[in-house]
């Protein structure tokens, strides 16, 4: 039976009166990719802030190596490596002293200037960090996550605003990662990512999780919750999941000219 290194069991977590994450459950096996996807606003990023201690649930259980998250941060960091959405680094710093400083952290860290390379940012060992393009800090950030060597990473939104040939080339890497044991935890809105990658898929909508397992099971569950003349088996996860998200509001010319 394949190790569980993460256990979410109906977990709920509120701002104040806004119920974000309603009674979610889900798993992560050992070296599994699970994708987390649903539109902006449906609980993904604070779904994941709990699963990494960020964030302490209203009540539900999350077990991360055996330990709750919210207790034993300092262990599951030992073990997990993250790449956030946001981060804001020390203004002067370059990229080889945030590297350097970040391997002091772990016994055992990765080879830094190895990743640099294997990233493409060896030229910009000697840039600060303020001064790397959109991409560039994305590329980093993953080098920061695979530092503790982990078991376990989390990414959110890791290809936003990467180049076709650098996200492809992330992907790959992410492949080998999986190969190695390591369990990768994704959120995205990138379909084509997550066709490409994900073992199983968790869908969440108004902070439910509507769906989790794999993807053909995803495709069976669809299929049921849309009408025969709109369903096609060719249709890609992208085509899918847009029957069945929320529909955004369109924008039009009417009032302007």
């Amino acid at each position: 039976m394949k190790e569980m290194l993460v256990n979410v069991e109906n977990l709920n977590l509120f701002y104040g009166n806004v119920h974000a994450v309603k009674n979610l459950s889900f798993a992560v096996g050992a070296g599994e990719i699970l994708a987390i996807i649903g539109a902006n606003g449906s609980g993904k990023t604070s779904t994941v802030e709990c699963v990494e201690g960020l964030r302490r649930p209203t009540n539900g259980s999350i077990i991360v190596f055996g330990k709750n998250p919210w207790k034993e941060r300092r262990y599951i960091y030992t073990k997990m490596g993250i790449q956030l959405q946001d981060v804001e680094y020390p203004d002067k710093i370059r990229v080889g002293e945030l590297c350097e400083m970040f391997a002091s952290f772990y016994e055992n860290p990765a080879d830094w200037r190895l990743l640099l390379k294997n990233l493409g940012l060896t030229e910009k060992i000697n840039r600060s960090v303020r001064r790397l393009s959109g991409g560039e800090k994305q590329r980093l950030s993953v080098i920061l996550a695979l530092l503790p060597r982990p078991r376990l990473m989390v990414l959110d939104e890791l290809t936003t605003g990467l180049d076709p040939e650098i996200r492809h080339g992330l992907w790959e890497s992410l492949k080998q990662i999986r190969q190695s044991g390591t369990s990768i935890i994704l959120v995205s809105h990138y379909m084509d990512e997550v066709e490409v990658l994900a073992d199983r898929l968790l869908y969440m909508k108004h902070g439910c999780g509507e769906f989790f397992g794999t993807l053909d099971a995803f495709r069976l569950f669809a299929k049921a919750r849309v009408s025969p003349d709109q369903w096609s088996d060719a249709l890609t996860l992208e085509q899918i999941y847009l029957l069945l998200a929320p529909k955004a509001n369109v924008l039009t010319m009417e009032g302007i000219l």
